[in-house]
């Protein structure tokens, strides 16, 4: 079953949302530009959050 997101949070490109997975909540930045292929998964959102405030994308 796929992961259902929640808390889903747009900062500049990068998404930064909330989910479930074994139990235990997980967070996860994402950028959504093209080309761009930024994932991060961090075990509280402060760090996401930071991640996608500092995310510069570098296009190939």
């Amino acid at each position: 079953m796929p992961p259902i997101f929640r808390n889903v949070r747009r900062i500049g490109p990068v998404r930064v949302a909330s989910y479930l997975v074994r139990g235990r909540v997980r967070h996860l930045a994402a950028c959504t530009a093209p080309n761009c292929d930024f994932t991060a998964e961090y075990d509280n959102r402060a760090p996401a959050e930071l991640a996608a405030r500092t995310h510069r994308c570098s296009p190939r």
